[in-house]
């Protein structure tokens, strides 16, 4: 049985982190366990995510969730904004609210951080060429 769609199409953030998300080099988007997920090989970042606490999953539905540097992660949990997601959690990964007032500069700097872990050696050159 597929997931159902857990996302808003006409959500602004998720707008917003789409632009931001498939301007990296060969940047994909596909649909995975009903949310967004961006990708080129492998997923670099997905939309939206939960958290289980005392056995019932929380709902956050206006987020980002990445994979970043060990210590980058620690210093982002250490955040209000910041929760360690449902499942991808334990494999480093961490999740962002996103709200109104976001700092967007932050967003793209945590999904450069996810991508330049999950694309390979060749993205990562044509992306370095394209910053000045």
């Amino acid at each position: 049985m597929p997931h159902p769609i857990m996302f808003d199409e006409a959500d602004p953030l998720l707008g917003r982190l789409r632009t931001l998300a498939l301007a990296f080099p060969d940047a994909a988007e596909k649909v995975s366990h009903g949310r967004p997920a961006f990708y080129t090989t492998k997923v670099f970042a997905y939309y939206g995510g939960s958290v289980k606490v005392d056995g019932v999953y929380q709902q956050h539905g206006q987020s980002v969730i990445v994979l970043v540097d060990p210590e980058e992660r620690t210093a982002l949990l250490a955040e209000d904004s910041c929760f360690v997601p449902a499942y991808l959690g334990a494999y480093g990964w961490v999740g962002v609210d996103l709200t109104e007032d976001i700092g967007w500069d932050e967003v793209g700097e945590l999904l450069d951080a996810s991508y330049r872990r999950t694309a390979g050696a060749r993205r990562i050159a044509l992306l370095d060429s394209r910053r000045p």
